[in-house]
């Protein structure tokens, strides 16, 4: 009798073909795993650096350089032309007001000098010669009225006998008005040259008073003249050190020219260059520090230039508190500008990462610190060694801040020891 034979379900052909296409799926979807959704990169840890967030004090600051110039700077401008004919000091020396460095040797103007000091001679001596015309004329004129005094006197004497005599009828009426017109004449007389001798003393006081005027005009033209002349010599205007000197013998300087400059040795003040990016935020009254001889000092601004060159603008700050011992003219500062009060805020170290993201985002780590994956950020102020954090990060996150330049647009770093 036949018995039936019970097919088997697993055989062996059958494992392996179920086997062959589970790994045919697999395949599939690794390589969908793999080749589709975020891009992602194999990165050595060791080659990158990773920084952590932390919360902590923060002050936004700029790095400046500053250079040490004296307080109160005099520049030397030649305030008349010439040719260099001696010089009294050398570059570097400390001068005291009133001292002369060098002087200038210009024939024209002393010429003109020359032409001056006769002109004014000349019109001295003339007005000394109008002035004894006057007085002569004055006592010609005080004679004649003398005259026409004596003349008027016996004429009245004569007017007044025959006017009695004519009463008694002793002379007659033709001898009396002869008498009488004399008299009248006499006293027209007086009166005419009483007015001629005021209007002379009157013109002869306005021309001398003219030319006292002239004279002291000119006199006055003569001592302009001769500190022209003077100013040929050149001066130290106040006391301190002589620096930048240019000039040579026989070397011409134009009137304005610049000579050099007097250096007030006070004290010090520090000269710096700031990005126009940030002209709107300072102000009198900020501080900065910077090392110096390993002990930190600080500086204030006290005046803002806001005049923008080259894209930067200028400030001028003076010292708060302590002035470095050794400290010297033209030495240029690594000065810590703060442009905020100090706060609490959320810090991210800086790094080369912000070339290429500009703030907007970086690389953050997951908690077993074996992937990295692009987070939004929003970044605030900063300064040279932190930025401060807005959004998106906080405390204890852990971010790449190396540079990102060979990352491309990966969205994910997968962190290999």
């Amino acid at each position: 009798m036949d018995r039936v034979i019970q097919k088997k379900k697993w055989n062996s052909k059958r494992i392996i073909t179920i086997v062959i296409v589970a790994g045919i799926v697999i395949l599939i979807a690794a390589s969908y795993y793999f080749t589709s959704g975020k891009s992602k990169l194999n990165v050595d840890k060791e080659r990158i650096t990773i920084s952590e967030i932390s919360k902590g004090s923060f002050q936004e600051i700029i790095p400046v350089n500053g250079i040490v110039l004296p307080v109160t700077t005099i520049y030397l401008d030649a305030l008349e032309g010439g040719r260099v004919e001696e010089k009294f000091v050398e570059d570097g020396a400390v001068m005291k007001k009133g001292q002369p460095i060098l002087r200038l040797s210009n024939t024209d103007l002393t010429l003109s000098l020359v032409n001056q000091e006769t002109s004014v001679y000349n019109l001295l001596t003339q007005m000394q010669i109008s002035r004894n015309a006057a007085q002569q004329n004055t006592v010609n004129k005080l004679n004649q009225m003398a005259d026409v005094e004596s003349q008027l006197k016996e004429a009245e004497r004569i007017y007044k006998l025959d006017k009695h005599l004519f009463a008694e009828k002793v002379i007659g009426l033709q001898e009396f008005k002869q008498a009488e017109n004399n008299y009248n004449y006499c006293l027209q007389k007086r009166k005419l040259t009483e007015q001629i001798l005021i209007q002379d003393s009157s013109s002869t006081k306005q021309q001398l008073e003219q030319s006292k005027q002239s004279f002291e005009g000119s006199q006055n033209a003569l001592k302009v003249m001769r500190k022209k002349v003077d100013d040929l010599v050149v001066r130290a205007p106040i006391d301190g050190q002589l620096t930048s000197l240019d000039a040579e013998i026989e070397q011409n300087k134009k009137q304005g020219e610049r000579l050099g400059q007097i250096d007030v040795l006070d004290g010090f003040k520090v000269r710096v260059d700031i990005d126009e990016h940030y002209i709107s935020r300072i102000f009198t009254g900020l501080s900065g520090s910077f090392e110096f001889d390993y002990k930190t000092y600080k500086l204030k601004i006290y005046k803002v230039y806001t005049q923008v060159a080259n894209g930067k603008f200028q400030v001028d700050m003076k010292f708060d508190g302590e002035v470095p011992k050794g400290i010297r003219r033209g030495q240029t500062l690594q000065i810590r500008l703060a442009l905020s009060d100090e706060m609490q805020s959320i810090l991210l170290a800086k790094g080369g990462f912000f070339q290429k993201t500009g703030g907007n985002w970086i690389f953050k780590l997951n908690e077993s610190g074996t992937v990295a994956y692009r987070v939004d950020i929003q970044l605030g102020m900063q300064n040279p060694d932190y930025f401060q954090v807005l959004q998106g990060l906080k405390p204890g996150d852990k971010v790449i801040t190396s540079s990102y330049e060979t990352y491309g647009d990966m969205q994910e770093l997968i962190l290999n020891k």
